[in-house]
């Protein structure tokens, strides 16, 4: 199974494009768990996750993030801003499965 963490400000607005995607890998029959989480809680998930999506709003903490995962062999993207806007949560399923190939 894979593991899918969505990094926001507060782990409030990545949840509903949590479900959205959840939904859409029930529809692909696809065993993924996806969660969300604030990016003061990175650490703590970093080590059990296979991807880390970034909301578009914390950007700005790519960086430092993916050194933090870097060790690890983990991979710390931000979601496009259009796909988060307008919670395409089959689109951010699909980009993160691809990227984790």
């Amino acid at each position: 199974m894979k593991n899918i963490v969505l990094c926001c400000a507060a782990g409030m607005s990545t949840s509903i494009l949590v479900q959205r995607m959840v939904d859409a890998a029930q529809k692909k029959g696809i065993e993924v768990s996806i969660k969300a989480v604030p990016v003061a809680e990175f650490k703590e998930n970093i080590e059990r996750a296979d991807i880390v999506l970034l909301g578009p709003q914390v950007k700005y903490e790519q960086a430092k993030l993916q050194a933090l995962a870097d060790p690890l062999g983990k991979k710390v993207v931000v979601i496009d801003m259009m796909d988060y806007g307008l919670m395409k949560g089959d689109v951010v399923l699909d980009k993160a499965l691809k990227m984790m190939e």
